[in-house]
């Protein structure tokens, strides 16, 4: 029976916080920070005060570019309160990226934090807006970014031109309740709260549109299938920007009146602590990540036996590390998730009850209230179970679009609102679904979808250059790894060196091609398309990497 949540994303949080007001709604075990679900609501009120009195309205796109920090997670339900747009900024991402996103978002607001890992944020701000430095905080008129007018500042210490995030609870005092109520009251819960970027076949990435109906009901499924309740504890040690965190991570907390403990940038050690100092009852990961847990040298010392539940997703899990999750970590009922940006993203998921070969051989069964379907690439005919296609999905999980790019989104999504995933997958009579493949020649790499043609359309950029092909090759680690097989101008000479020093600082390190091989041609199919898939098969065997593991 359908069970479909008509509330907005405030909304969810005035009746949650009503529900269980004094439950723990978000922990942050480093920094002894505690908030039950009425002190978060309050504080999320205050701050929604605070952006209405910046300027900021329905409608309005705001970009967040910071680790987990616990403003990130203040911020997703502050702006859904008067239904600002949140933009969410990859962490990775450098300044040709950030300018590109800023840029297409239309995006009148950036709030960051200083740094995250080797890349200072304030200082690749600073190439794309350089006027920032020189302006009154909150007037800023960039040359490049025209909407950009405010940059607010999430830490200590305030660099100039820039807002401090601890400001807006001060400017929101001015703004009453009864104000406030009026903007809620003028929300609708099948408008845009969420926008995230995916790398895009075009080469550009494309701005995801997510309404409040879409990731309420999408993370209350995926807490269903965990069985997750108020007494549910989640660590989140996957990033916020992605859906993994913003998504199966915040709203299937939220929807549930469970409890959030995010971890601020991943670290095995610093989620085996907060497992066991928080007892968290489950815990999310890309398999990389589980790895790296299960083999720290500490691991045996901790107590995880509280756990029980879960999600891994991001790629393919070895059975092994799946057994390991399941015996050492205590988490029995740990679950697959598969999904797309576009679908909010969880299409399928394995059920806590589902034997452990369906927990590594599938990627699950549709979830609630979800049409699945495995169709002829060529004819677009409805398969039957066992035979291979490509994976369409239908329902409430489906985007609104992606933004300012109509055409894009009838490639996306079909006249009968069936999303094309672009993955092959074959499902069973049971409605289990297996992914065999990729239709377009996208890259996993530890979680990240890599889209070979973003690469190849900056490279193209390099004056050497002449013509330059993208695609994965198995890893043991991360799944997979980029690589690029580059053709050359006439009398040019390069080094691999030199390509990723191009890279350097202007796409996101994990997009830098691992591999680089200087070629004088590309095998071709007689009409003259490049055959990808025999660059890879050539590089697996120069590269040895046969037992490296799958690709598609």
């Amino acid at each position: 029976m359908s069970q479909q949540i008509e509330l907005t994303v405030g909304g969810l949080l005035n009746e949650i916080a009503a529900r269980f007001p004094e439950n723990e709604a978000l922990v942050y075990h480093e920094r002894g920070l505690r908030y039950s679900y009425r002190e978060f609501n309050e504080l999320c009120r205050r701050v929604a005060k605070g952006l209405l009195a910046m300027g900021i309205g329905k409608g309005d796109h705001i970009s967040i570019w910071a680790y987990n920090v616990p403003e990130w997670v203040i911020l997703q339900f502050a702006s859904a309160k008067i239904g600002a747009v949140l933009v969410t900024v990859n962490t990775n991402y450098k300044s040709a990226e950030l300018e590109y996103i800023l840029g297409q978002s239309d995006s009148t607001t950036l709030f960051m934090v200083r740094s995250f890992k080797e890349s200072d944020y304030v200082a690749t701000l600073a190439d794309v807006v350089p006027e920032l430095a020189s302006s009154t905080p909150g007037e800023l008129t960039s040359a490049k970014l025209p909407c950009l007018k405010s940059v607010v500042f999430i830490g200590e210490e305030t660099p100039a031109g820039m807002i401090n995030f601890d400001q807006l609870e001060e400017m929101g005092r001015g703004v009453s309740d009864a104000q406030l109520a009026a903007v809620e009251a003028t929300l609708d819960r099948h408008e845009t709260i969420n926008m995230q970027y995916t790398s895009g076949t075009t080469g550009f990435p494309k701005g995801v549109m997510l309404t409040h109906f879409n990731i309420i009901n999408n993370g209350f499924n995926i807490g269903e299938c965990m069985k997750f309740t108020e007494n549910d504890r989640l660590c989140i040690p996957v990033p916020f920007f992605h859906c993994f965190g913003c998504v199966l991570g915040v709203m299937a907390c939220v929807t549930h009146g469970s409890t959030m403990v995010p971890v601020e940038i991943f670290d095995p050690l610093k989620v085996l602590q907060t497992i066991e100092k928080e007892r968290c009852t489950a815990v999310h990961g890309v398999p990389t990540m589980f790895i790296a847990e299960l083999e720290h040298p500490e691991f045996p010392k901790f107590d995880l036996t509280s756990l029980r539940s879960g999600i891994m997703a991001g790629s393919n899990c070895p059975i092994e590390v799946m057994k390991k999750v399941i015996s050492q970590m205590h988490a029995k009922e740990i679950t697959i998730a598969y999904g797309q940006t576009e679908s909010s993203p969880v299409i399928t998921q394995t059920r806590t009850d589902d034997a452990i070969e369906l927990r590594v051989a599938t990627v699950g069964r549709a979830l609630p209230d979800v049409e699945v379907k495995i169709v002829d690439i060529e004819t677009g005919e409805t398969l039957p179970p066992g035979k291979q296609g490509e994976l369409c999905t239908r329902g409430y999980l489906v985007m609104k679009g992606y933004y300012k790019m109509p055409e894009e989104t009838a490639k996306a999504i079909d006249t009968d609102k069936w999303l094309h995933t672009g993955d092959l997958a074959i499902m069973d009579d049971n409605g289990y679904c297996k992914i065999t493949g990729r239709i377009k020649n996208m890259i996993i790499r530890g979680g990240e979808n890599i889209y070979p043609r973003e690469i190849e359309e900056f490279l193209y950029t390099h004056p050497k250059i002449s013509d330059i092909q993208v695609y994965g090759v198995p890893d043991r680690k991360y799944g997979e790894q980029v690589m690029a097989a580059i053709i050359l101008k006439k009398g040019e000479t390069m080094s691999e060196e030199e390509v990723r020093e191009f890279c350097q600082g202007r796409i996101a390190n994990y997009k830098i091609p691992k591999y680089v091989k200087f070629v004088d041609s590309y095998p071709m199919t007689a009409s003259g398309k490049i055959q990808k898939f025999k660059l890879r098969d050539m590089a697996i065997k120069e590269l040895s990497l046969e037992d490296a593991g799958p690709t598609a």
